[in-house]
């Protein structure tokens, strides 16, 4: 077979280093799959393209590494177009592609899968959306969204190809990437936030999603200056939250946030401060040292004293060498904590037990994976302590129902290595239950907790704080064991939160995935 347009996409991919992509084969993007096995790429098939996009959300989250979404036209693009948002939110470096209608003809036609303007559509959701006119073309938006990933700060990426260029021949080499690494911040603005810092009696230090591939650095710091450590739920562990100076994922806790607007100096890493993860709340300080990859993040929702513009692990590199030698922190960092913990367990108390459970039969490098269920951003985002980040899987910018089961097949992939875990409510799953044939068919090991109340019970209080009779929240459930086993997973019913570790460990050794359902009721 003549190399063609699909050939320059997929041997671009391959060249970049991607071994999987996500997707379903459809009419329209056959060229594409017609490439994989001989580039050695694996193709992944979840039951709905929007599980396809989380799963390659997570699997660029927890590798670090860019993934990969194929759709067809049309439908299996928009489809998808909910997790491209969930990436763009949570600056997860995704790559779509999708084929579209022949270059040069008309729209409102009435071809199969005919959309109005599919790259108008997904430009206002990504970073950026191409069409492509010609294979050289496609393979070179390929390589430049490889160098978008790695330059700055990484969100997703679309690329259409219309059906003629994917099947127009196509000789040359696949291109590859080029970046320029963003630097550390200037010199004048690093001693500006080292004089503030070396004069403050009580530091903080406030890590985002963009500190966690600065771990080291940023715990350098934190030690020279005794300062405990706050994280966002994507900064979750990049401290590892046995530290004596972690404070955990924190943020949204009056505690914490009272603390922060006490201390005379808050280092705030990576983060744009945003309500979804300060749920109305504020991080303020007497001084705010602000540090990110992004320029236009140094000025979002709160005013920094000092700028800096940078990368995170070169410029908390730079920043620890003009810092003194350490301060002793660790007695402030446990007050703080435990009265965050006290917080934590005003709104997580009915997910404790199920929790622990969880972490205790999760190895220590495990991978835990959420959705927008109260079990997670209540329970598991501060009850659930982890060494390490990347290794904890939920989205609270879009907050999306439907992440955590695909989100957990991701994960996996990524990390074959590593254990996995999906913990999630009934009303998440039935979003995406449809994957638990997925991992079914690619023989994964996963644990999947549903903690089932039999409804939404945050919309049900939300509701009823506004003097509204509760409406459309109680809902009727299958019977998820059953479910599991008649999608050809293990299915068992835990008969208390305690039980759950008992039936985890044993699903981490299992052939296939296993679904443990726990029933709490109406009492949450």
């Amino acid at each position: 077979m003549t190399r063609n347009g699909g050939a320059a996409v997929v041997e671009t991919l391959a060249a970049h280093g991607v071994e999987t992509v996500f997707g379903i084969p459809g009419t329209h993007n056959l060229e594409l799959y017609r490439w994989f096995a001989a580039t050695g790429i694996r193709p992944v098939t979840p039951r709905h393209e929007q599980g396809a996009g989380y799963a390659a959300d997570a699997a660029a989250w927890v590798s670090g590494r860019p993934g990969v979404v194929v759709t067809t036209s049309g439908p299996g693009l928009l489809n998808a177009a909910a997790a491209a948002a969930t990436s763009w939110a949570e600056s997860r470096p995704v790559l779509l592609l999708s084929p579209g209608a022949p270059t040069g003809t008309g729209s409102d036609l009435g071809r199969l899968h005919e959309t109005k303007d599919a790259t108008g559509a997904l430009e206002r959701i990504v970073a950026w959306s191409l069409r492509v006119s010609s294979p050289e073309e496609a393979a070179d938006a390929v390589a430049a969204a490889f160098s978008a990933f790695a330059t700055g700060r990484p969100r997703p990426v679309h690329i259409e190809i219309p059906l003629d260029v994917l099947e127009a021949p196509w000789s040359g080499p696949a291109p590859t990437a080029t970046h320029r690494p963003t630097p550390a911040a200037p010199a004048d603005a690093l001693r500006a936030a080292a004089d503030l810092l070396r004069g403050a009696r009580n530091p903080l230090v406030v890590a985002g999603g963009g500190a966690v591939d600065a771990a080291g650095p940023l715990r350098a710091v934190a030690e020279a200056l005794g300062a405990p450590v706050a994280t966002t739920v994507n900064g979750k562990a990049v401290l590892d939250e046995a530290h004596p100076l972690s404070v955990g994922a924190s943020v949204r806790l009056r505690a914490l946030q009272s603390a922060a607007a006490e201390s005379d100096a808050v280092l705030v890493v990576g983060s744009e401060l945003g309500d979804s993860d300060l749920w109305e709340g504020a991080i303020t300080g007497r001084t705010l040292v602000r540090l990110d990859v992004d320029a236009a993040q140094l000025r979002k929702n709160t005013h920094a004293d000092v700028a800096l513009h940078g990368d995170a692990a070169a410029t908390l590199t730079a920043l620890r060498t003009l810092l003194p030698t350490g301060a002793d922190g660790h007695a402030r960092a446990a007050e703080l904590r435990a009265a965050c913990r006290k917080e934590a367990l005003v709104d997580g108390a009915p997910f404790a037990e199920v929790v622990a459970a969880v972490r205790a039969g999760l190895p220590a490098d495990g991978i835990l994976t959420g959705d927008s269920s109260q079990v997670t951003y209540l329970g598991a985002v501060h009850l659930f302590d982890q060494s390490a980040p990347r290794s904890f899987c939920y989205t609270p910018g879009f907050a999306t129902l439907g992440y955590g089961l695909p989100a957990a097949i991701g994960a996996a992939l990524a990390a074959p290595d590593r254990p996995v875990a999906c913990l999630l409510g009934d009303g998440a799953l039935m979003f995406s239950v449809q994957e638990l044939v997925t991992a079914v068919e690619l023989g994964l090991p996963l644990p999947i907790v549903v903690v089932d109340s039999g409804g939404y019970d945050e919309i049900r209080a939300q509701q009823q704080a506004r003097g509204i009779p509760p409406v459309a929240v109680d809902l009727r459930n299958p019977d998820f064991v059953a479910l599991a086993r008649a999608m050809g997973a293990h299915g068992v019913a835990a008969q208390h939160p305690g039980d759950v570790t008992t039936h985890l460990a044993a699903a981490l050794a299992a052939d296939r995935p296993t679904l443990i359902h726990l029933a709490l009721g109406r009492n949450l």
